[in-house]
């Protein structure tokens, strides 16, 4: 037989074993093709005025080309080891070393350039539709055209011809260090099997769970005024890190184990045939894998977690700017929105106008409000706080009551109002005592008068008057009116502010477009939670074959179990319900903990992005799991294959 022949024939063979690691390989080409083209993309240089994004996506390229060279590096990692026996045969018969590296080099030439060729192939048919959806995420109108750009060719080449070198260098480092011996037991031994727990097991997985706890528990007071300073913040952030990666390892080295030794302690050790498939395998496994998953893990979850921060962004952007504005449109020149209303009478576009005029008023609000944080340097007792009148936004309060509306969740979190108490409103020459009555969530003048969270004051007409005459020069705005327009047709917005980015406004510092705030908002979220997408789908697939890839493993390693089962007389829906259950832990358990651990990092932060939470972490959330279980499927059925040829 010739080296050509057993090449090819070897392939033929193995094709079956490097189809999903093709398919990641030509998913990881095409979209870092894809990716680098956008770079040289004509139509990208259009919308650098709104997004900079080839800067951006320049990053993202460089760390895309990290995921794939450890994913591949790791893939090969678990070939090599599988074909140890082929290589140690190959020995036996007299084969040299060098001999058996040259036939993998050329065996890995075909598979790896063959699969970079359908990548970049693949790369530059959906490099369109890439930047159709990125143009679509950051509300930028321009035409995507299909380009193919010869800079992004030679850098895909380069950049996969070294991870290409590197694996060849791997395999020859492998090859050179194994004795015939070695190459025969390299697989049984890459596997540790653990029959019964040690009392330091015990400890360590009991120590997991307990620091995985821990974590969440601080996380969840992190922002809640527990944490008095910055220093403390910060070590209270570190902490959260270490115990929950460390946890994280513990639990994949000892507490899956712990709790599922538990499970069958309880049933006395008579597990069915499921339990025996599931619960046991798992347990004499993940300990083995447990830096690994550890890694899949904490970066799946901060994968979850920044796109579902850069997610709640952006779904928060028109309610921001709402908030921010206070209307369709806001001035605090009067001239600019007599012109602007023009404009817009002239245009056939109808709406409504108000105004309220807004007085800066020293307040003392230690009765009611608290500083989370001593860096803040905030006195309550002495702080300058919008006030306007009840008639300007109809609510009734009395002369001797006060009401709070308009206060920002970020706000909130640093600086806590009560429900009820006692405040003071001080003139220039005289304090006016009111009661407190709580506050409102809404937003009735722009963030130019309440300093983009403060809250305004409401307060009786009267009180408001005598306010106006004794009001201190010093600390007033620029403009004290409030003029907010507000459209009677809401399709009329985009015809609207197109008129308003057309005038030349006297006060531009000031005059706002709740729609122009949110597109710009939109453009900068839109950007990183593209970037932030593409690399948690691209870290998902890859981490989804790697776990694809250690259960083919042990499928073939447990194929004379099911042999051996099989003959005994279970059918082979029996051991497909074990395995199910199996897969379930397999992927799951990952899975789960890295929504859990990213449901909390969400969950103490997400105030710092945006105003809406739930709806955006749940979508990122089930989008996720649902595109991991693919590979958990996957898993399944070569599973089944496995069983049925274990007869």
């Amino acid at each position: 037989m010739s080296i050509k022949h057993l090449i090819f024939r070897n392939l033929k063979k193995n094709i079956k074993n490097y189809y999903l690691y093709v398919f990641a390989l030509v998913f990881s080409v095409s979209l870092y093709f894809a990716f680098v083209t956008l770079q040289f993309d004509p139509s990208l240089d259009k919308a650098e005025g709104s997004v900079k994004g080839a800067a951006a996506i320049r990053t993202a390229s460089v760390l895309l080309v990290g995921i794939v060279s450890i994913f591949l590096l790791y893939a090969n990692t678990i070939f090599i080891k599988r074909r140890s026996k082929e290589i140690g045969l190959f020995q036996l018969i007299g084969m040299t070393k060098n001999r058996i590296f040259r036939i993998l080099t050329a065996e890995n030439f075909i598979l790896y350039f063959g699969s970079l060729l359908i990548g970049i192939l693949v790369g530059f048919s959906i490099s369109k539709l890439i930047i159709m959806i990125l143009f679509k995420v950051t509300n930028i109108h321009a035409i995507a055209k299909l380009h193919f750009s010869l800079e992004a060719l030679v850098q895909t080449l380069i950049v996969f011809a070294v991870i290409y070198l590197l694996i060849m260098l791997m395999n020859y480092l492998f090859i050179k260090r194994q004795s015939i011996l070695a190459l025969f037991r390299v697989v049984s031994s890459t596997e540790s099997r653990v029959k019964k727990m040690s009392i330091w097991e015990i400890i360590i997985g009991a120590a997991g769970i307990i620091m995985i706890l821990s974590g969440y528990y601080v996380s969840s007071k992190l922002f809640s005024g527990d944490f008095k300073t910055m220093n403390e913040l910060f070590m209270a952030m570190i902490f959260i890190l270490g115990a929950v990666i460390l946890g994280t390892y513990l639990f994949y080295k000892g507490s899956v184990s712990f709790i599922f030794n538990i499970i069958r302690k309880k049933k006395d050790g008579y597990l069915n045939i499921n339990e025996v498939l599931s619960l046991s395998s798992i347990m004499f496994r993940m300990k083995s894998n447990a830096l690994l998953l550890t890694i899949i893990t904490t970066v799946s979850a901060l994968a979850i977690g920044l796109l579902s921060l850069s997610y709640i962004s952006y779904y928060s952007a028109e309610k921001m700017a709402e908030n921010n504005v206070a209307g369709d449109f806001a001035f605090t020149n009067a001239m600019d929105a007599r012109e602007f209303s023009k404009a817009l009478t002239k245009a056939g576009v109808t709406f409504t106008e108000r105004k309220i005029e807004v007085l800066q008023v020293d307040a003392n609000l230690k009765n009611i409000l608290e500083s989370n944080l001593e860096e803040l340097n905030f006195d309550p007792a002495i702080t300058a706080i919008p006030v306007i009148s009840e008639h300007a936004v109809e609510i009734n309060v009395t002369p001797e009551e006060a009401v709070f509306t308009g206060y920002s969740d970020l706000m909130q979190k640093f600086m806590t109002f009560a429900d009820t108490g006692k405040i003071e409103l001080k003139g220039k020459t005289e304090v006016i005592p009111l009661t407190y009555l709580g506050l409102k969530k809404e937003f009735v003048v722009s963030g130019y008068f309440s300093n983009f969270g403060q809250p305004v004051a409401i307060v009786d007409k009267t009180i408001f008057d005598r306010l106006k005459k004794d009001i201190d020069p010093a600390i007033q705005k620029k403009s004290p009116l409030f003029i907010g327009i507000n459209l009677k047709n809401e399709e009329q917005i985009e015809k609207a502010n197109e008129l308003f980015k057309e005038i030349k406004f006297i006060d531009t510092d000031w005059t706002e477009s709740r729609l122009e705030i949110s597109n710009e908002q939109k453009h900068v979220m839109g950007l990183m939670m593209f970037i932030v997408g593409f690399l948690g789908l691209t870290f998902l697939v890859t981490s989804g074959c790697i776990l694809y890839f250690k259960q083919m493993g042990e499928s073939e390693e447990e194929k004379p179990n099911y042999m051996i089962l099989r003959k005994l007389g279970f059918t082979q829906w029996d051991l497909l319900k074990g395995i199910r259950g199996k897969q379930l832990f397999s992927f799951g358990i990952p899975l789960v903990v890295g929504l859990s651990h990213s449901y909390f990092a969400v969950q103490s932060g997400w105030f710092l992005f945006g105003t809406e939470v739930w709806t955006p972490m749940i979508i990122v959330m089930i989008v996720y799991a649902a595109l991991y279980s693919v590979f958990g499927l996957l898993s399944v059925l070569n599973y089944k294959k496995v069983i049925r040829e274990a007869l």
